[in-house]
């Protein structure tokens, strides 16, 4: 029970059709520890998200009769009694998950996709599903029904045709038709956040990569990366019209079907001045695993805006074995992070968040001494797409965190000028009003 509601475990048959369990509650999963989850990491499943199964894992609920979490070898006889399998649910962009799919891992029989796998419920009381899950940012911008491809069709056709032979541009528009990338969309809507791919080399190796799979341990990548480098008039070409025309614009360097762009940072410096001598309007962003403190200096000084950077952990030996970094080290991040700020950059971390390894006691003390020494503006909470038992075991980690909730706000208590958030924001956005107070959001 949870303040009066009763919370039951989802379970899926084969076929995958999901069920409520009829006597089993919900439980979910901080690291590969089970636990019931708390009342401050529940909200109704946020609208846009999805459900899916978690193939061939069996589930776990938590029995009231015998008072402890067990896992469901297959469906009670009132739903048929066949093969069960566990349930996940997706969610929607600017909700950050609290716990994962409680299920017995070491019992599945297929390497998982690159899903961000959440908990959820079904609440009895009000007939609806719950996810273990908290808001993070406000901006629905990035609700699938913004995206509407019969409109984007004729639009994609359009500028293919005002500027034949750009190959970005034709890399783009396979994002948006293709991949259903939002990002590559908004280009052709002329809105919002518009991606520039740049970079086919990465100078690392993550486990978790969705543009490039070199090894067999995780999964194929969810999309092909870039193969070419684009000029400085391919990149401006794109990027200006967007800068002068579109709605709360920005332009992004780091994309998910790239390397990382800091590879090519006289390319992209080149194109920022560029960019930067025709419209002085819109916002230019680079995310980046910021492995070059002196390319970050060069980026700053030819006019980017602000800068986000990715890892899975402040701590080396989890950032290391997520990201097996290749000629730079976790100390040149954090000197990158450092200078950006001091060249006067909007600095964030493109945090890739997991239960159980950023609520520990240790990661989050390490996370308040980052942003205290170096200034981090914002953190983006981003759920990090990988099989959950892929990862633990990678990082060799054991034990449980505090819960993502309860490290959210002790965060936010310790750092109140620090910001939580999902999206990269337009420079006239970047502090909105009240921020310091503005936690927790209202789901």
């Amino acid at each position: 029970m949870a303040q009066g509601k009763t919370i039951l475990a989802v379970v899926a048959d084969q076929d995958g059709q999901v069920f409520e369990h009829p006597e089993l509650l919900m439980v979910g999963m901080n690291g590969l520890h089970s636990r019931r989850p708390h009342l401050s990491e529940l909200i109704p499943l946020p609208e846009g998200s999805r459900l899916f199964t978690v193939p061939e894992t069996p589930p776990m609920g938590f029995d009231p009769g015998q008072g402890k979490a067990v896992t469901l070898r297959k469906l009670p006889r009132s739903l048929g009694g066949g093969r069960v399998q566990a349930v996940s649910a997706f969610l929607t962009p600017g909700f950050m998950r609290t716990l994962l799919p409680a299920a017995d891992y070491g019992q599945k029989r297929v390497q998982l996709p690159l899903w961000s796998y959440t908990a959820v419920g079904w609440c009895v009381e009000e007939e609806r599903f719950y996810a273990a899950a908290v808001r993070v940012d406000r901006n629905n911008q990035w609700q699938p029904d913004h995206f509407d491809d019969r409109q984007l069709d004729p639009l994609v056709r359009q500028m293919l045709k005002e500027q034949p032979g750009n190959r970005l541009l034709e890399q783009l528009a396979r994002c948006a038709l293709d991949y259903h990338c939002f990002a590559a969309k908004n280009l052709f809507f002329r809105r919002w956040e518009a991606p520039l791919p740049t970079s086919p080399q990465c100078n690392a190796r993550c486990l978790g990569c969705i543009s490039l799979q070199e090894a067999p341990e995780c999964c194929p990548s969810s999309q092909e990366r870039i193969t070419f480098v684009p000029t400085v008039e391919e990149l401006t070409s794109i990027a200006v019209p967007h800068l002068e025309q579109a709605e709360n614009a920005i332009v992004s360097f780091g994309q998910g079907c790239e390397g990382d762009p800091i590879l090519q940072a006289d390319t992209i410096c080149a194109a920022v001045k560029a960019m930067r001598a025709r419209t002085a309007r819109g916002t230019i962003n680079f995310n980046s695993n910021a492995s070059d403190p002196a390319a970050v200096e060069r980026l700053a000084e030819a006019g980017i805006d602000s800068l986000r950077v990715s890892m899975n952990s402040v701590q080396e030996r989890f950032y290391n074995a997520y990201h097996r970094p290749c000629g730079y080290s976790f100390a040149d991040v954090r000197e990158s992070i450092r200078r950006a700020k001091q060249a006067g950059l909007f600095t964030m971390l493109n945090y890739l968040v997991f239960p159980g390894i950023t609520d520990r006691e240790d990661e989050v003390e390490q996370l308040i001494e980052l942003v205290e020494e170096t200034g981090v503006d914002l953190i983006q909470m981003r759920n990090l797409s990988i099989d959950p038992d892929l990862y633990w075991s990678t990082l060799g980690a054991s034990g449980q965190g505090m819960g993502m909730a309860k490290m959210l706000d002790r965060v936010k208590k310790q750092i109140p000028r620090l910001q939580y958030g999902y999206f990269n924001r337009t420079r006239d956005n970047l502090y909105p009003p009240g921020f310091e107070s503005d936690w927790p959001l209202a789901p």
